[in-house]
């Protein structure tokens, strides 16, 4: 295991993650059930549950006192380890937002962060990571009804920051969304806003790590009716991809093996039924055309 780079895209959440792996890991190896892990740092079986799945903030106390449980006395390992759970306890980015933030949106945030591949079906707005100040504007006083004007900048501040920090860094995730066609007709903050939030799409199909997709009202029916989701994939072999799913007020992150071929079936069908990306300049200078001021 290398040691992650404090300047790498991997966040708390991710480092929570891999740690968590690498208990369970080690746990199952030596027979230890989760119960006498428990035991071991003055806890229960369902803290030693949390700590695998990255739940919770890490104590280094507890992962010393685990680690020598499982037989990890010394060496580089430990030592790797030991350091992973001291950053696995730092504050990303968005700390500065937490008051605006759910906990669930918390650790999406941290996952995003270290996603080297973010699929993303979108039915009814643009995403997030592509959508103008002004359209971003108009979403977030939707969603929260009639916020002061000084939470709504700083709302659109988090979500041109969270923009920024994921995709103008050097190698940035590659990011592939579909979209549905009525997102983009779909006249959220005036015709104006709208406008030059297509203009931007155009703009941003030429960026080499974005793939963008229009699933046309021509399709009909198809594989994505169900609702928005994200698939994240990591560049590291120890984490599963996650597929993330926003409600109202909370959010779901499924890892299970059956979800995820689900799901991954069901953006390759929306992908196939799309038009390709080759054509979405196209489409989206069509839309202008036909949004056009008399």
């Amino acid at each position: 295991m290398a040691e992650p780079n404090e300047g790498s895209a991997e966040g708390p959440t991710v480092r929570r993650l891999l740690l968590g792996t690498h208990l369970r890991r080690l746990r199952e190896g030596k027979g230890i059930s989760r119960d006498d892990a428990g035991w071991a740092i003055r806890g229960t079986a369902s803290k030693i549950s949390r700590m695998e799945l990255g739940k919770v903030r890490f104590k280094e106390r507890d992962i010393a006192d685990l680690l020598t449980l499982y037989g990890v006395l010394d060496g580089d390992y430990r030592t790797e380890l030991m350091n992973l759970a001291h950053q696995a306890n730092s504050s990303g980015w968005w700390h500065t937002y937490g008051d605006l933030l759910p906990t669930w949106f918390h650790t999406y945030l941290g996952l995003e962060a270290a996603a080297a591949l973010i699929r993303t079906y979108e039915l009814q707005f643009v995403p997030g990571l592509l959508q103008t100040p002004d359209y971003a504007r108009a979403v977030i006083r939707l969603h929260h009804g009639n916020p002061e004007a000084d939470e709504v900048e700083r709302r659109v501040e988090l979500r041109m920051a969270r923009q920024q920090h994921l995709l103008a860094q050097p190698g940035p995730p590659r990011l592939w969304a579909v979209i549905d066609e009525s997102a983009l007709r779909r006249q959220i903050g005036g015709p104006a806003v709208m406008r030059a939030q297509v203009a931007s799409l155009i703009e941003a199909t030429s960026q080499p790590h974005l793939r963008l997709q229009v699933v046309p009202f021509n399709t009909g029916g198809h594989a994505g009716a169900g609702g928005a989701f994200t698939i994240l994939r990591f560049g590291d072999p120890d984490l599963p991809d996650i597929v993330y799913i926003e409600q109202l007020t909370s959010a779901l992150y499924l890892d299970r093996r059956d979800d995820l071929d689900h799901y991954a079936e069901v953006m390759e069908r929306l992908a196939a039924q799309a038009e390709p990306p080759d054509r979405t300049p196209k489409i989206l200078h069509t839309i202008l055309q036909e949004t056009a001021p008399p």
